[in-house]
């Protein structure tokens, strides 16, 4: 209650929620186009499965898909290496800083290669899994990280698509072995024994590329949301603090 602040006339208050609220529109607006898109990305992915006449595609296990192959590498004193996460949901890696050799328990871990496919093998339910970004190439994880390289007649980017499906998810989450929850583990052989359709690898390529264009279209939103939202905060703060007259805002908006 002893706060004091500037407390504008109510002509002044007045036109200061009005210039707010017509950025809280466009907010509202961008918000529930984004959610529009999701919406219209979990529905093309049933095309993930699918074959040009529309059908389901037949069945083949991921062993006919893609193959276990690691690659080690030693963790050496002076030498910087750059460890990765994988995201839940097939939502992709993240970066969890670099770090030397020397500063880790590990005596090797093993390498992320470009297009290769990477997951967690502790809570496989999550849909920890993804294919590796040409960003990523040359990061390094633990070994509960396997990796996987295609065959060649799958598209990574139909594969990366495929990561983020429930569909994978649940395949995954059937072949978890242990009996406490969060140290649940699927093993390589595990998740190698489950099958899904598979079109071929142009209509891969298709479907991908259409996926692509949608999730750059909710990318550019959500940025525009962001921004808009940074927006409002200082302009917001510089009408309250009187740093911002309400005129010029006006101009701004």
């Amino acid at each position: 209650m002893a706060y004091t602040f500037f407390l504008p006339p109510l002509r002044v208050q007045e036109r200061i929620v009005e210039v707010i609220g017509t950025v809280d529109d466009q907010i509202v607006a961008l918000d529930a186009e984004t959610e529009a898109l999701k919406g219209m990305y979990r529905a093309a992915t049933s095309l993930l499965w699918c074959t040009p006449a529309g059908e389901e595609a037949d069945s083949r296990l991921l062993s006919d898909v893609m193959r276990l192959d690691v690659l080690r590498v030693p963790m050496e004193a002076g030498t910087t290496y750059h460890l990765a996460g994988v995201l839940n949901a097939g939502k992709g890696l993240v970066d969890k800083d670099a770090f030397d050799g020397v500063d880790t328990e590990y005596t090797a871990m093993n390498v992320l290669r470009e297009n290769q496919v990477v997951m967690r093998k502790l809570t496989a339910w999550e849909g920890p899994i993804t294919v590796v970004p040409a960003g990523f190439d040359g990061f390094v994880a633990s070994n509960e990280f396997p990796t996987f390289t295609l065959a060649s007649d799958i598209a990574p980017g139909w594969m990366k698509h495929v990561c983020r499906t429930p569909r994978l998810w649940a395949e995954m989450q059937s072949r978890v072995v242990g009996t406490v929850q969060r140290r649940k583990r699927l093993n390589p052989d595990q998740l190698l024994s489950v099958a899904l359709p598979v079109p071929s690898r142009p209509e891969q390529e298709q479907v991908a590329e259409a996926l692509d264009a949608i999730e750059e279209q909710i990318a550019a939103i959500h940025a525009e949301a962001a921004r808009l939202r940074e927006v409002r905060a200082r302009l917001l703060s510089g009408l309250l603090d009187r740093t911002i007259d309400i005129e010029s805002a006006e101009l701004g908006v």
